[in-house]
């Protein structure tokens, strides 16, 4: 599986932006896809996942009810909606694939679970 994110910008607190990962390779629809990000000199964070069907959903709390998880199986995309933008959230977004081996969340928010990641997006949230 290849993963190229695609959507990372330029945007002022408190904007919005969609960040979209495009998959290509077999079986998307099986894996449980992840969106990470990583500040420089920082260990890489959960920000969100989604189960493979997409019907199950996790995020991190300090981004609950600004962030939204979504995919589409039939076109091998995932994306992740950023509502409402804090100047402190411009690291690089990555997404990721791993197998759906269990359906915890704390599964799902470390970054082992993964098997394929993209190269990464850059959000930059100016003050």
């Amino acid at each position: 599986v290849q993963l190229v994110e695609s959507g990372g910008g330029l945007v002022q607190a408190g904007g919005s932006l969609r960040v979209s990962c495009a998959a290509s390779g077999r079986s998307f629809s099986s894996y449980a896809m992840g969106w990470f990000r990583q500040a420089p000199g920082k260990e890489r964070e959960f920000v969100a996942a989604s189960s493979w069907s997409g019907r199950s959903t996790y995020s991190v709390n300090s981004v609950k009810g600004r962030f939204t998880i979504s995919r589409d199986n039939a076109k091998n995309t995932v994306h992740l909606q950023m509502n409402n933008l804090k100047p402190e959230e411009t690291p690089v977004y990555y997404c990721a694939a791993g197998l759906e081996l269990s359906g915890n969340y704390y599964y799902y928010a470390i970054p082992n679970t993964y098997d394929y990641w993209g190269q990464g997006t850059q959000v930059t949230v100016s003050s």
